[in-house]
């Protein structure tokens, strides 16, 4: 898990530095690092999601996905996780929560994130996380820098994740199909452009509540593999 430490002690270094700069900055300068992240986080997403294949599966995946997020209330809970590390760490910041959430997605939800931990826990090179570590830090500068002491935090979040799927890589020994790490960087880059119009203020989605999308989309493309191509 090199890779994946070296990428939480970035995003804690670069959000460091952010927070530092958040201090002594102009509003009208923390308006304009907001929509420039808001901007790179849309392309991202139309980036990622242009590599779809199955588009069916990935907009069951979104509706059924989205529909167990509200039904398990994923967006309150998490925004009740978030008050909660607010309160126990004596934050003041009001934007902590949205940081947290924020730099969670930005950083989690890329492809280099899932392949990254993925090449990792087969025990190969740890050069696309690292590779990813030095994209993240200078991410989370502008990112801290807007919404504060919530992006550092978001390191935690990234850590489980990104560690999570290199321990059940690691557990599951065996190849994971093309298929469905592609499909998930599809649904992944769909949730970033919804993430990107949050940032720009042009709607509000609650995101959140459509992060199931990400397992539904592993288990339709593992029935369609087993189902279609035996």
């Amino acid at each position: 898990m090199v890779g994946t430490l070296a990428n939480t002690l970035a995003i804690v270094a670069g959000s460091s530095i952010g927070i530092l700069f958040k201090k002594n900055l102009p509003e009208k300068y923390e308006t304009i690092c907001f929509q420039a992240i808001g901007l790179f986080t849309f392309l991202l997403g139309v980036k990622m999601s242009l590599g779809i294949s199955a588009p069916l599966l990935v907009v069951l995946s979104l509706i059924v996905g989205g529909l167990t997020g509200v039904k398990i209330r994923l967006g309150d809970r998490t925004a009740q996780l978030g008050n909660w590390i607010k309160t126990i760490t004596r934050s003041r910041n009001d934007r902590f929560t949205e940081g947290l959430v924020t730099g969670f997605l930005l950083f989690c939800m890329g492809s280099m994130s899932i392949v990254g931990a993925i090449e990792e826990g087969f025990g190969k090179t740890s050069d696309l996380l690292l590779t990813k570590s030095v994209m993240d830090f200078f991410s989370s500068i502008m990112l801290a820098s807007a919404l504060g002491v919530g992006v550092m935090f978001s390191a935690l979040t990234l850590l489980m994740f990104q560690g999570g799927i290199t321990l059940a890589v690691s557990l599951i020994g065996k190849n994971i199909p093309a298929e469905i790490i592609n499909e998930i960087s599809v649904v992944g880059g769909i949730i970033l452009i919804g993430l990107g119009f949050n940032l720009l203020k042009i709607n509000k989605i609650n995101i959140i509540n459509l992060l199931p999308a990400l397992l539904f989309i592993c288990l339709f493309m593992w029935m369609k593999l087993q189902w279609f191509c035996v």
